[in-house]
């Protein structure tokens, strides 16, 4: 049996993720979940909608998720670390709200959460911090035990995030044909987001032209590339490039768009490009949708030869990783020196959010961070 881990001060994580429709009569609901206060009529919901209906109505996200709590489970129970691992999400069953309830019947009082974005931005970690915040609000109006909830940091630039979406890229490489393999662009891709939430994405003494957000994904590309051409000797040409934008068109938003880029690389006569979606977790459907459809359809229309590489989904690396976080941050809670794990230029993220980090148009209360009103 392996040695006992110690995650002392805390006694379960949560994995707290997006959430999906798993069936065709869920889409517009789960939809309405996430647009909920900006009035969208119903019938836009369902034009919206038909990405999910052409994959039967289910979003791949929650068997995802079920695949990654396994292999964190796996891996806890392998190396000794006895820390039972929940689930919950922010817009479909099983509910964060509800999972937290069950949290506290089950005696939990010290919660560290994995939330399923790596990078700083709003939508992809203060937002989790302020539905964190309505859901302890929730259980305090029905007059339950507050646990105390800290988020894992930022995970973007930790080996074992980075090495499977290495290994994912010199695969699709791999896969092209060989006469087109070595002059293969690599498009970078991720979530676009309002240039404006981009520039005030990380701690406010990073905000700027692209803010934390832009600033951590050039990074991983760098990586990347940079151990693709050690691994092949070929010095690849690469951009960060952007997908599954959804605002308003006179709003700008970080571009370019990935087919966008395709018809601008094949203009240039680029013989072939690898499409990386680093800025995502899983395969979920902004991955199987704009990228694995559209951006495919474009490219096969272009006459120009694509591959899709692999998100890290429940890689065991991915999973030896969180481990790692988790007695990582529960070292430093407990007051015991620890050296936190980070690749590239940046360096580890911050454990606690601070002020300022990644502001919502309209303040909010946020837990797990400086400014909680949950300490």
């Amino acid at each position: 049996m392996p040695d006992a881990l110690d995650a002392t001060p805390y006694d379960a994580l949560l994995l707290l993720s997006f959430g999906g429709p798993e069936g065709p009569d869920d889409v517009v609901p789960f939809l309405e979940n996430v647009t909920r206060g900006r009035g969208i009529p119903k019938e836009r919901l369902k034009e919206v909608g038909q990405h999910y209906f052409l994959f039967g109505g289910v979003s791949p996200i929650n068997d995802q998720n079920r695949a990654l709590l396994d292999a964190l489970r796996k891996d806890f129970a392998d190396h000794g670390l006895d820390l039972p691992v929940y689930w919950g999400n922010r817009n479909w069953a099983p509910y964060l709200t509800d999972t937290l309830r069950e949290m506290v019947a089950d005696g939990r009082r010290r919660i560290l959460v994995l939330a399923t974005s790596a990078y700083a931005s709003y939508s992809g970690c203060r937002q989790y911090r302020e539905n964190l915040a309505d859901s302890l609000a929730a259980l305090e109006a029905e007059g339950l035990p507050l646990p105390r909830v800290d988020k894992l940091r930022h995970y973007f630039n930790h080996p074992g995030f980075v090495e499977p979406m290495i290994d994912g890229v010199v695969r699709s490489l791999a896969d092209l044909p060989e006469d087109v393999r070595d002059g293969a662009h690599i498009a970078f891709s991720t979530h676009s987001i309002p240039a404006a939430s981009a520039d005030t994405s990380g701690p406010v003494e990073g905000h700027g032209d692209g803010g934390a957000y832009v600033e951590q994904h050039l990074d991983v590309a760098r990586l990347i590339a940079a151990a693709v051409l050690e691994r092949t000797g070929v010095d690849h040409p690469w951009q960060l490039v952007y997908q599954s934008r959804s605002g308003a068109p006179h709003i700008p938003w970080l571009e370019p768009d990935i087919c966008d880029h395709l018809e601008e690389r094949h203009a240039a006569g680029v013989p072939a490009v690898v499409m990386a979606p680093i800025g995502f977790v899983s395969d979920h459907m902004e991955v199987l949708y704009d990228l694995d459809t559209e951006a495919t359809a474009k490219a096969e229309e272009l006459g120009l030869p694509v591959r899709r590489s692999a998100t890290v989904g429940a890689d065991p690396r991915f999973a030896a990783a969180i481990r790692e976080l988790v007695l990582e941050r529960a070292a430093a809670e407990s007051g015991r020196q620890v050296t936190p794990c980070a690749l590239g230029a940046l360096g580890a993220s911050h454990d606690l959010c601070p002020v300022g980090c990644c502001p919502a148009r309209a303040p909010r209360p946020a837990a797990a961070g400086v400014d909680s009103p949950y300490a």
